[in-house]
């Protein structure tokens, strides 16, 4: 009777976290594995349904960060796994760089048609959001024979050379591998909540903008050297920041206005996570180059680097990829494409809205909540010590997390003292509610 009642949508611990068996996985890991990889807290993942994930020692979990904003359909959607099984029985694996096959231009045909900001786009395939990152770099530098770039501070483009270059998150992913790639200079991404009390939000997105103009072309880059401004529509690892519309138009004028390429990086906040397909269309704001990842393929290794047809204009081997543009992968990526568009998209705007209103409230009910921000299914909320002086309480943020963890519930942080709300795309009212109550609980239990 009382397995009956259990719900298989919802988390159910069995044992002690971390259990006897994840506990065995966890140290054969240590003895193995890179010490580079971060783990927040002892989960190890056994299977996955939708958007719950259970262990090796039978918990289950409800999933709020989708394997890192990666699984957009939730994990192991049945018409993906039908995709992906259909195609593997087929051709797992050709090479798109020297052959041709007909579904890696039948994503090309999708993803070129739904670009923002419409008009004619090539699309080039790579394996993860480094790179394309990589990809957009190396395309903006031939396309304009210019060399250098404008990336943003709390930014996060990866972990290769290039794309570390323009990271500019946390100093321990920089720290020892100097030196980067020369030309690349930072400008200050703007934060709606940490803004001067006198300005507007508008106005101090716009100054973020009038610096590179006022003080970094004028003084130590030259505007005429400078191939693109990369930036992220939304800030994922810098802490899931939201700038005001302004932000984005502004530097699609200044860029016009020296000819240079604006470059999206749509990894994290792409592919219907934000209610709508791209980030880019809540601003109205199309770039000349944009990158997707992560929610793409549901789960299997691709991205794609997407520009204008007219910018997209290297030779054959100026750039390739023997795995980018698998047909296995490209097969998930179509049926990702249908059930975005056909429900989770809508979904994603719903529920996201749903947990919004439950949680702008909380800046008046928990003292150390010091702000609330997101669209659709990207949101994130600040922990401070203090609401007058808006002090980071990064150590709170983590006990949250391991809170929440302790209570079947997976967060992730980002910046230095937030936390995000990423889940896949099918979560139901129920699962939302069940999340944010977990949360609740463990802000009173945090403090």
């Amino acid at each position: 009777m009382l397995a009956q009642e259990i719900r298989l949508d919802l988390p159910h611990l069995l044992t002690a976290l971390p259990g006897p068996r994840a506990t065995a996985v966890i140290e054969r890991d240590a003895r193995v594995l890179s010490p580079s990889y971060t783990r927040c807290y002892p989960l190890v993942a056994a299977r996955g349904e939708g958007a719950i994930i259970e262990d090796v020692d039978g918990n289950r979990f409800l999933d709020f960060n989708a394997g890192i904003a990666v699984a957009s359909t939730g994990h192991c959607h049945p018409k993906v796994v039908a995709a992906i099984e259909q195609q593997a029985n087929r051709l797992i694996h050709m090479s798109g760089t020297d052959f041709y096959y007909e579904n890696m231009v039948q994503l090309a045909e999708k993803l070129a048609s739904i670009a923002p900001g419409g008009g004619a786009h090539r699309v080039y395939f790579g394996n993860s959001g480094t790179e394309a990152t990589e990809a957009a770099m190396k395309l903006a530098r031939y396309h304009t024979g210019r060399d250098k770039f404008i990336a943003f501070t709390g930014s996060f483009h990866g972990r290769t050379m290039g794309a570390l270059s323009l990271t500019a998150s946390k100093v321990t992913q920089r720290r020892g591998f100097g030196p980067l790639v020369p030309g690349v200079y930072h400008a200050q991404f703007p934060d709606p909540y940490r803004r001067p009390n006198s300005v507007t939000a508008d106005d101090h997105a716009v100054s973020c903008v009038r610096f590179i103009e006022d003080e970094l072309f004028r003084t130590i880059l030259p505007a005429e050297e400078v191939a693109g401004i990369v930036v992220e529509p939304i800030q994922g690892e810098g802490g899931y920041l939201v700038p005001p519309k302004a932000f984005h138009e502004e530097l699609r004028r200044l860029a016009d206005r020296h000819g240079i390429l604006l470059i999206f990086d749509e990894v994290q906040c792409g592919m219907g996570r934000t209610g709508k397909m791209w980030a880019a269309e809540h601003f109205g704001v199309a770039p000349d180059i944009f990158t997707t990842a992560k929610g793409i393929a549901s789960g299997l290794p691709l991205s794609a680097m997407i520009a204008r047809a007219e910018i997209m204009d290297w030779p054959p081997g100026a750039h390739a990829s023997t795995f980018g543009g698998n047909p296995v992968a490209v097969a998930a990526a179509l049926a990702t494409i249908d059930l975005l568009e056909s429900e989770l998209i809508a979904n994603a705007a719903t529920i996201g809205g749903h947990i919004l209103d439950r949680l702008r409230h909380w800046p008046k009910r928990f003292r150390n909540v010091g702000d609330v921000r997101g669209l659709g299914l990207m949101i994130g909320f600040e922990l401070v010590l203090d609401q007058k002086s808006k002090e980071r309480a990064h150590e709170m943020r983590e006990r949250v997390q391991s809170l929440a963890f302790e209570r079947g519930l997976l967060v992730l942080g980002a910046g230095r003292n937030a936390i995000r709300l990423c889940p896949p795309l099918v979560i139901t009212r129920d699962q939302a509610d069940f999340a944010v109550d977990t949360l609740e609980e463990c802000l009173k239990l945090a403090v």
